[in-house]
């Protein structure tokens, strides 16, 4: 395993990247398809380790499938139902959350018995709210070592009706209901506590339980209705885009350095909520172009920005970096859930965005950056996040190269990262 990555200081970037299948996107139709009946014939999969985890724990629940050889395509058979085990079993998931919250409300339908654990980051993840949501439609689950945080053990005994659930921590607990909710015995009304977290995830999940048959309806993201003894139906063939999160690294290398880098797989027909981005960067001064499959961005003079990015909370990690380049101070607000993401991302990005020389205020819920006077080399410590390598690379921008530690934690979500990355680099 590579200990670390150094990058050479890039001078300019151009060209064109087709990014790989979203994350969100390929464990969510993963296990949707595994549920409905019929076959579904998936393109553009993701091949990472969230969705390695999520295959692998299909294959132990008794899920016949088929890989290509590149992987990006799958060919499921769905079981039309709920799982129902005949022995106990154990699912190991990493640090996937798209795969363990999802995976323990449709197991908490019938009366199994699945233990879920993970990673060490994992066990450290709150994943309270959504037990207690599912309790409260009769699942029975326990805490195998810290109340509130996996590894956890379903019985299953979830049937539905009225459920009170936070919103404020994860949309993914969310998500992880309305998949469950329509195989359940009982109609189930679902009432949002507080403010609800990255809508834009909530979004995609409506879609793709769309696209799978069951239509959900909701009240302005506060109250969602979910009829019961529902039926998937298998959509056929499903092709994947692009993931939008990792497309904001191309995207903000041209805004910095560029030349242009057009990202395909995503445009404006995608149903991701991450394409915001595109239009955050032009809020700051880049020329963005619009395609309903491709964005393309241009570089110009950047500004800096006070925004809200709650509903693109990934994304906004990249906003951080473009801050570096921008005039004046950027500040991101309402982004607490950094702080339970894969590390406390609030936390991490201050010290490392410290290392290379900007002015960081940290707050509960906000980061304000000013862009350094000069940039430092440093040694960035990844926290094993994907996300803070993929970001950090963007510092070889600067005119200083970087060192990112860690390098291929970037497989959760785009092993080939680095290697598309100076595709389009000149060094």
């Amino acid at each position: 395993m590579q200990d670390s990555f150094n990058l050479k200081p890039i001078s300019y970037v151009n060209g064109t990247i087709c990014l790989p299948g979203s994350k969100s996107i390929s464990n969510r139709v993963l296990l949707l398809s595994s549920i409905a009946k019929g076959t579904t014939y998936l393109k553009n999969l993701l091949d990472s380790h969230d969705t390695q985890h999520m295959l692998n724990a299909l294959k132990k629940l008794g899920i016949k499938y088929s890989l290509s050889n590149d992987k990006k395509i799958c060919c499921i058979q769905g079981i039309g139902q709920a799982f129902n085990l005949s022995q106990p079993i154990s699912l190991y998931l990493g640090n996937a959350g798209t795969a363990i919250r999802p995976l323990l409300s449709v197991l908490s339908l019938h009366k199994n018995q699945v233990l879920l654990s993970g990673d060490n980051r994992m066990h450290e993840r709150p994943i309270e709210d959504l037990v207690d949501a599912l309790k409260q439609g009769g699942a029975i689950i326990e805490y195998k070592e810290n109340k509130g945080y996996p590894p956890i053990l379903t019985r299953g005994g979830f049937i539905g009706g009225t459920i009170f659930l936070n919103g404020d921590i994860s949309s993914q607990f969310l998500t992880s209901l309305l998949i469950s909710a329509p195989l359940a015995l009982n109609n189930t009304t679902i009432i949002i506590k507080g403010n609800l977290v990255s809508k834009p995830y909530i979004d995609i999940t409506l879609n793709l339980i769309k696209c799978f048959g069951v239509n959900i309806k909701h009240d302005s993201y506060t109250v969602f209705y979910i009829k019961g003894q529902q039926e998937y139906k298998a959509p056929g063939n499903y092709i994947v885009e692009g993931d939008a999160s990792s497309a904001s690294y191309f995207l903000a290398a041209a805004a910095i350095k560029g030349g242009s880098i057009k990202v395909t797989g995503v445009g404006k027909k995608s149903i991701q909520g991450d394409i915001e981005f595109a239009n955050i960067l032009k809020k700051m001064g880049a020329i963005i172009c619009w395609e309903d499959y491709s964005i393309t961005c241009t570089h110009n003079k950047l500004n800096a920005i006070d925004l809200d990015m709650n509903h693109i909370p990934d994304a906004a990690m990249t906003i951080a970096m473009v801050a570096l380049f921008s005039k004046g101070t950027t500040t991101i607000r309402n982004i607490y859930n950094w702080r339970v993401k894969e590390t406390d991302r609030l936390s991490a990005m201050t010290i490392e965005l410290r290392k290379i020389g900007a002015k960081v205020e940290e707050g509960k819920d906000f980061l304000s950056i000013t862009p350094p006077v000069m940039f430092k080399y440093s040694n960035i410590e990844t926290y094993n996040d994907h996300r803070i390598a993929m970001c950090f690379s963007l510092i070889s921008l600067s005119g200083i190269g970087v060192n990112i530690l860690n390098p291929n934690c970037i497989s959760k979500t785009y092993p080939s990262y680095f290697e598309d990355f100076l595709s389009i680099s000149n060094i």
